[in-house]
């Protein structure tokens, strides 16, 4: 009977333990969370450097003077998988129109990557986000998230979802250099 007693006591103790752990750690993180700046329409695009699979480095400032569609996605996010191919035909038109697009992808291998794009002939700028720096910056959270940065280097617009071809194709225009 004393044994019986001794074992409950051990297995209340270890369940309150987990909830005490559990509980400062929502507490913990939810704290935290809050010291990342949520970027709206009209801030600046914060600056970044990645490298695109072609090992050519890509420096958001350096795209100054035109419209930026800035696209995070992963190769496992249906979503994005379904919108690539509409954002490399929309690429194909608005590119020499001032409008560029920019594939962030987050953390996953070259390998990966470069066999997605090979396999959805993709021709855009892709580029890793290897530390999920970028992403953090931009406070992305679902995949996929895209925002239109016009040619002043401001947040025109935060989409969160799949779009359509059309979609793109307006929000495209929506940020080209007029």
């Amino acid at each position: 009977m004393a044994q019986t007693k001794q074992k409950r006591f051990i297995l209340r103790t270890v369940i309150l333990s987990v909830l005490v752990v559990a509980i400062v750690y929502t507490i913990y993180t939810n704290a935290t969370k809050e010291k990342v700046e949520v970027l709206g329409i009209g801030d600046d695009a914060p600056d970044f450097t990645l490298v695109d699979l072609n090992g050519e480095v890509h420096r958001l400032s350096d795209y100054k003077g035109q419209g930026v569609f800035l696209n995070f996605w992963g190769t496992w996010c249906k979503p994005c998988v379904k919108e690539m191919p509409a954002m490399d035909r929309q690429y194909e038109v608005y590119k020499d129109k001032g409008v560029q697009i920019l594939a962030v992808n987050i953390a996953q291998s070259d390998f990966e990557v470069q066999r997605f794009a090979d396999q959805y002939s993709l021709n855009f700028p892709i580029v890793i986000d290897k530390t999920k720096s970028v992403m953090e910056a931009y406070n992305i959270n679902p995949l996929p998230t895209t925002l239109l940065i016009n040619p002043d280097g401001k947040i025109e617009q935060i989409l969160r979802g799949e779009m359509t071809e059309q979609d793109i194709a307006n929000f495209m225009e929506q940020i080209s250099p007029k």
